[in-house]
């Protein structure tokens, strides 16, 4: 059993820097991408637009030149968030857009994540007209949904955790202070998020294969520290609800976006590496999840719903152009090999979870 997709956009997804550019790109490549949304977390972050800028950062502009330089000249499109700081203005917002090079932003909750150590919080961009400045001029708000400095009791439990308030309280206020604002929650992980996003117009939201696949206590049953990412898998409720916002024929939010991260050490000496590495593999696994999810992919009506994930209903809400170039997923098994980079070696999510092979392959 095999079916022909469009090429599709990794909305979601961490390229790194210097020598492992050119490993990861091409690991995005053989998997049938025509284009990604890379993250800005990058040291020192993206937090300006222009080299030319006056601020102690990276620019936009450098990275996308460093991308295309690695083999990024080989997407058809390729969209770099502005990493929101306290030193983003809405000037800045409304000269990069007209500059073409701005199309996305990116808000991290202070030090929630790896690289969010420059973060500023949620409301203070509400007060002090960036988010304005994006609503007028078509820049995409990418959100890490999670409040930030909460008790531990209150950042993970049985009845609350960090990304259902986020969702609960701030979704809500942006939505009504800026109802042209056009949002993503990224990487959801909660049937309340899910739930959340779909009550807002303009707001959309992208989901891993990891969320899809398992949840906290698959992390938990011995450890398995490959599946450590940010924000951590939730309860079963979660992912069926997860599960069924994607195959739900009539998705028109939800979309792929696989928050790909490699660490060639995932366990350290201050802790655990936050980011599961899915390149190269990202549609055999979210194939595997729709299966598992009870859509049968040897019918070409459920095909439709995998297909309209995967390949267009994220382009679409951020403006893409879908590609005419294809790929093939096939129902027979494929290896799974370390991801070798200069930097040293990358271990994919199957690996990590003790699989050598997947039950996807796929050609291009």
């Amino acid at each position: 059993m095999q079916f022909t997709l469009p090429k599709w956009y990794d909305l979601h997804v961490h390229l790194r820097q210097e020598k492992f550019l050119e490993p990861l790109i091409q690991a995005q490549l053989d998997m049938g991408c025509c284009g990604v949304l890379a993250m800005p977390n990058t040291k020192p972050p993206l937090a300006k637009v222009l080299e030319s800028d006056a601020l102690p950062y990276d620019s936009i502009e450098n990275y996308v030149s460093q991308l295309n330089a690695a083999g990024g000249d080989q997407f058809e499109d390729m969209i770099v968030p502005l990493y929101l700081t306290k030193d983003t203005t809405a000037k800045m917002i409304e000269e990069g857009a007209k500059s073409g090079v701005l199309r996305a932003c990116k808000y991290y909750p202070p030090h929630g994540t790896t690289g969010a150590e420059l973060g500023y919080p949620f409301e203070k961009f509400i007060e002090n007209g960036v988010f304005e400045a994006m609503q007028d001029a078509g820049v995409v708000l990418c959100m890490h949904g999670e409040e930030h400095g909460l008790e531990s009791e209150d950042y993970f439990d049985k009845n609350k955790n960090a990304e259902e308030l986020f969702y609960r309280e701030q979704l809500p206020r942006i939505a009504e202070a800026f109802p042209n604002l056009k949002v993503v929650g990224e990487h959801l992980t909660t049937a309340v998020a899910a739930h959340m996003i779909q009550q807002v117009d303009n707001a959309a939201g992208s989901i891993t294969p990891q969320h899809l696949l398992y949840t906290v206590g698959h992390l938990l049953n011995g450890c398995n520290y490959h599946l450590y990412c940010l924000p951590l898998l939730k309860f079963e409720e979660d992912r069926e609800a997860l599960r069924q916002a994607v195959i739900d024929p009539d998705n028109r939010k939800f979309f792929a976006g696989t928050d790909s991260a490699p660490h060639t050490k995932k366990a350290t000496a201050c802790g655990c590496a936050a980011g599961c590495f899915t390149g190269g593999i990202a549609p055999q696994l979210y194939a595997e999840a729709f299966e598992e999810a009870g859509i049968d992919l040897s019918s070409e009506g459920e095909q439709e719903i995998f297909i309209d994930f995967l390949c267009n209903i994220g382009p679409k809400f951020y403006n893409l152009a879908s590609s005419k170039e294809t790929f093939t997923l096939i129902k027979e098994p494929q290896k799974v090999d370390m991801l070798k980079t200069p930097e040293g070696d990358v271990t994919p999510l199957p690996l990590g979870m003790g699989n050598k092979t997947i039950n996807w392959s796929l050609t291009i």
